[in-house]
């Protein structure tokens, strides 16, 4: 083929737990060299991705592919945005949340063949307080949780299950005041939990926040979790897991193009899952097919088939154990809790 197109592989080393040095080797061999010109470049600190992609995007590159989580994943979509240089997503991270809205295969073989056979679509994205984002934001619990998980220095799906277990029990819901805008602007106010602004379905790991959201509607989907007590709190976790937590009662849903959130104290919000501390107004949009992204058109949640299920039986193995230890150690009402299910049992 004439004229190959010109791809760079940037590759975060230390993110996830996926073996980086056997993604390379697979690259070679799979990738198709009579469609790409290809060329691998490594992290070396925080903010080296966003570098690496703005210099390719100055080359003319056609492509560039993140091979890493979800943060590497930012670094590059944010220089990519509004440019002809497409994202492309081989997962190696811990949450994956973009890929496995995408449904970018996990499987680094089978990434690698999707971007020889597809060509780039366009998608939305986000702007937290002039700070992209591609899956989804917040403030409140998820912001705090994702901060103390930061803090934590521990990686990994079950160190952030045990992060939740620790904070949710003590964290205190906040009274939010929103002004949304879609054709007309309209006013409301919530005591939440938490508000999550969605541009694609889930957090990562299939922890589905926003079952519904779509990348290439024009419109971000807005959950807010009202104030709830432990029982409940298990009742959501399994509805998360399993996509259905817009059937809740402590959940509401507005969909919109823009939001402000005002709170009464300064303090964290998150973005694609990293925490940063900001003011009492934050302002959400989304804009519209801003990103060019190498993926097949589907997107949102599979079907959950067995394979899943057995997934979330796998994660709720761990979780009822690790709650367990963590609500015995954490306070008087988990103690409590435990003890009326054993008698129970």
């Amino acid at each position: 083929m004439n004229n190959p197109k010109k791809i760079v592989f940037v590759v975060n080393p230390i993110s996830g737990t996926s073996k980086k040095k056997t993604i390379i080797k697979q690259i070679d061999k799979y990738i198709d060299q009579e469609r790409f010109q290809f060329q691998i470049e490594y992290t070396e600190y925080k903010g080296h991705a966003s570098q690496i992609t703005k210099n390719a995007v100055g080359q003319g590159v056609d492509i560039v592919c993140a091979i890493g989580g979800d943060g590497t994943v930012n670094e590059v979509a944010s220089e990519l945005v509004h440019t002809n240089t497409a994202l492309a997503i081989i997962p190696a991270g811990s949450g994956n949340g973009l890929a496995r809205h995408l449904r970018i295969p996990q499987d680094a073989i089978r990434a690698i063949k999707l971007i020889n056979k597809c060509d780039p679509i366009p998608i939305d994205y986000g702007i937290i307080n002039q700070t992209p984002f591609f899956c989804t934001c917040g403030v409140g619990l998820d912001a705090f949780i994702s901060q103390k998980f930061a803090e934590s220095g521990k990686r990994g799906f079950l160190s952030y299950i045990e992060n939740v277990l620790k904070h949710a029990l003590s964290y205190n819901p906040e009274f939010y005041q929103l002004d949304v805008v879609n054709e007309q602007e309209t006013h409301a106010e919530y005591k939440a939990a938490l508000i999550a602004c969605a541009n694609a379905s889930q957090y990562g790991n299939n922890v589905y926040i926003a079952p519904g959201a779509s990348v290439t509607d024009g419109l971000m989907d807005v959950i807010i979790v009202e104030p709830y007590n432990m029982l409940e709190a298990t009742q959501m976790g399994y509805q998360i897991m399993h996509g259905t937590l817009h059937k809740n009662s402590h959940v509401k849903k507005l969909q919109c193009k823009s939001i402000r959130i005002r709170r009464n104290e300064e303090g964290p919000i998150h973005y694609d899952g990293d925490p940063m501390t900001t003011g009492k107004i934050i302002d959400v949009s989304i804009v519209s097919k801003g990103l060019y992204v190498v993926f097949d058109g589907k997107e949102g949640m599979r079907k959950i088939g067995e394979s899943l299920q057995n997934s979330v039986t796998t994660y709720y193995n761990n979780l009822y154990m690790k709650s367990e230890q963590i609500i015995e150690k954490s306070s008087d009402k988990g103690k409590k809790l435990l003890g009326i299910k054993n008698h129970k049992e």
